[in-house]
């Protein structure tokens, strides 16, 4: 059982070495000169497609954007915690089955409610 939490302890070193060794390689890249250090004005002006902007730059977007993206995010999550079900669905049984019942009939209520209170609708 101790050697089944080797591949974890191995997954958090990898993990670790990978989030110090990344920054200390841009400060080494940069020491070197291989980096530059000086920005110019071309370089930080703001472009879109490579062509110089007409007209405001400053646009508000609308909030409805960000829901659907957190909408999204949340049916991410959902496939997330339904693959390891789907796997050990044998495994299971009728137990199983019944949790990701409810688990569903709690994902249906909520999006019935947000639907309601006209959250998904685009005005």
């Amino acid at each position: 059982m101790l050697a089944d939490y080797g591949y974890i302890g191995l997954l958090l070193i990898v993990a670790i070495l990978f989030t110090v060794s990344m920054p200390l390689l841009a400060l080494s890249l940069s020491f070197l000169g291989i980096i530059p250090r000086k920005s110019n004005p071309d370089k930080t002006s703001t472009y879109e497609c490579g062509m110089e902007t007409i007209g405001k730059t400053w646009v508000q977007f609308n909030f409805r954007y960000y829901l659907y993206a957190i909408i999204f995010v949340a049916l991410d999550v959902l496939t997330v915690f339904l693959y390891p079900w789907a796997v050990n669905l044998k495994e299971l049984g009728l137990l199983g089955l019944i949790s990701v019942a409810v688990f569903f009939a709690i994902l249906v209520v909520g999006y019935i409610y947000a639907w309601r209170k006209g959250a998904l609708e685009w005005k």
